[in-house]
């Protein structure tokens, strides 16, 4: 049972639906696109790979793996486990990463905020009255179970499916799918009017919200810098509160 349920899972990893199109299957097989003619044969270059320890040429794979190919935004050569080696699971794990990733930064402003404003720590915020939003745990259970639940199926049937949530159906409170459509076609990054309101990756003409591939690629690369930060820094809250401390009381404030 076991072996055929993981089975399943490897094989729904590897399918065509975690693959995506063209583009991404290009992107994980790690390969130049290649666009060939009787006469002639034309290859698009890859950027140069960056490493996360530049002053070092050598170490082989621990320095410079060879299953990245620097096409990941911030993408620095950083796999010393070898996660990555399966181009099926180097593109969960980036999902895993991004989507944790913008909790961790949204989850860093709300506890300073959430104790600047109260002076609770957040560790506490859920169960004291004076909070500013104070949950019983039936009522959070409830929250992460249905909400939460209901979001995050969307999104796993979305990463296997890609595209197949922004229909009517699936957005039963908006008239028409266009607002939840994949504007860029990259997975992760939808964009759109509803995704990208104030246009930072993209512009509305007519109506139509057009992609700007090079705001988009400079913002992709600023985005997961900012989320490996908040991690680490969530991580070391963590720690502080297995203390009894809060960011802020460590900072002195």
């Amino acid at each position: 049972m076991a072996a055929a349920t993981s089975g399943a899972v490897l094989n729904g990893l590897g399918s065509s639906f975690i693959n995506g199109g063209k583009k991404s299957q290009a992107l994980l097989a790690g390969t130049n696109r290649v666009t060939s003619s009787k006469k002639s044969v034309v290859v698009a270059a890859l950027p140069p790979k960056k490493s996360w320890i530049p002053a070092v040429k050598g170490g082989g794979n621990l320095i410079n793996p060879e299953w990245l190919d620097g096409s990941l935004p911030g993408d620095y050569g950083f796999d010393p486990l070898g996660l990555g080696k399966d181009p099926a699971f180097l593109k969960w794990y980036r999902e895993a990463e991004l989507i944790h990733g913008r909790w961790a930064m949204a989850a860093v402003v709300g506890i300073f905020v959430g104790q600047t404003w109260s002076g609770i720590p957040w560790f506490e915020a859920g169960a004291d009255p004076g909070a500013i939003a104070p949950f019983s745990f039936g009522s959070l259970l409830g929250t992460q179970l249905l909400l939460m639940g209901w979001v995050e199926s969307k999104r796993w049937v979305d990463f296997f499916n890609p595209e197949s949530q922004s229909v009517e159906w699936a957005t039963p409170w908006s008239r028409t799918a266009e607002n939840f459509a994949n504007a860029t076609g990259e997975q992760g990054y939808p964009g759109g009017k509803f995704f990208d309101p104030l246009c930072l990756a993209g512009t509305i003409k007519d109506g139509v919200y057009i992609p700007d591939t090079e705001k988009l690629d400079r913002l992709k690369v600023a985005e997961i810098k900012h989320a490996r930060l908040a991690m680490v820094a969530m991580l070391i809250f963590y720690f502080e509160a297995g203390q009894g401390k809060t960011p802020l009381g460590a900072l002195g404030l």
